[in-house]
């Protein structure tokens, strides 16, 4: 497997400037009014899916409900909720890619570079999403993460991950997860957004999985219900220890270049500038 190049992972890198999304919410792509609600429910990206939640019958009405969908000029409109879809077959993405209404594909079950590379191919300019869902995909997260610049971020597919591995609880899935977010870092990308937590009812459970996810690297959460952004959102916007040490390090950094010293003796690199930036683009959410 071939290693992403040093200068296409510089290039990669997280803007300091740029919009932190945290909530990725899921809609059946053969149900385009329940689209059209997850549209105006809050979340910072939808998804429109053409997998798990379609019945194979219905799929060929949910690719053209998501074409009509995608083909409104309205998507074209900068303060449109961006859409991504969760495609199912490569004829999805021959459907879509001509569109001007997809800010992102979710390529699902990828287990190697190639087929990324196809995707990017079929659809030029068109941020790619590979979803990592079995122990192969894991073991390849890296070549995965960097097989091609249109790549914006990967993630893990939990539910088939652990029916592959044959894991019964969160502990199982540490290490995989670890596994992705070091990929994706590695590979210049934005650290990746949890995989959806299943029970709706649970909100602590949600709360407890995203503290522990925040934990591991991760940084925001698809969801299946609009009654899960809120929680999500919460868990991973920066505490105000976080804020106002965020803000120690970006003011050091407007007057000092290189390894900066702070008030109480630690040095920071650009590494850790870049993240407080972060940190403070996602305290202002909302603002």
């Amino acid at each position: 497997m071939s290693s992403p190049p040093l200068a296409r992972t510089a290039a990669r890198g997280p803007a300091t400037g740029a919009a932190v999304a945290l909530t990725w919410l899921y809609a059946p792509g053969d149900r385009p009014a329940v689209v059209r609600k997850a549209l105006g429910a809050g979340a910072d990206v939808v998804i429109v899916d053409l997998e798990d939640a379609v019945a194979p019958d219905r799929r060929e009405y949910a690719r053209a409900a998501t074409a009509e969908l995608l083909a409104d000029p309205a998507r074209a409109d900068p303060s449109a909720v961006p859409v991504h879809v969760r495609v199912h077959r490569e004829r999805d993405v021959r459907a879509l890619a001509g569109l001007p209404g997809p800010a992102g594909l979710r390529l699902p079950k990828v287990t190697g570079a190639a087929s990324v590379r196809r995707a990017a191919a079929l659809a030029p300019g068109v941020a790619l999403y590979p979803l990592l869902e079995s122990a192969l995909a894991v073991e390849h997260a890296f070549a995965i993460a960097g097989a091609h610049p249109g790549v914006r971020g990967i993630a893990l597919g939990e539910a088939d991950l652990r029916a592959d591995l044959g894991v019964r609880d969160d502990a199982g899935l540490d290490w995989p997860r670890s596994r992705v977010v070091v990929a994706a870092r590695a590979a210049g990308l934005d650290p990746p957004a949890m995989s959806v937590f299943p029970d709706v009812r649970d909100l602590a459970g949600l709360r407890a999985s995203c503290a522990h996810g925040r934990r591991l690297g991760f940084l925001g959460r698809t969801a299946i219900h609009p009654r899960q952004l809120p929680v999500i959102e919460q868990a991973f916007r920066p505490t105000a220890a976080e804020v106002e040490a965020a803000q120690e390090v970006v003011e050091a950094a407007r007057t000092e270049e290189g390894a900066l010293a702070l008030p109480d003796g630690r040095f920071v690199d650009a590494a850790v500038v870049a993240a407080a930036h972060r940190t403070l683009s996602l305290a202002a959410r909302g603002d």
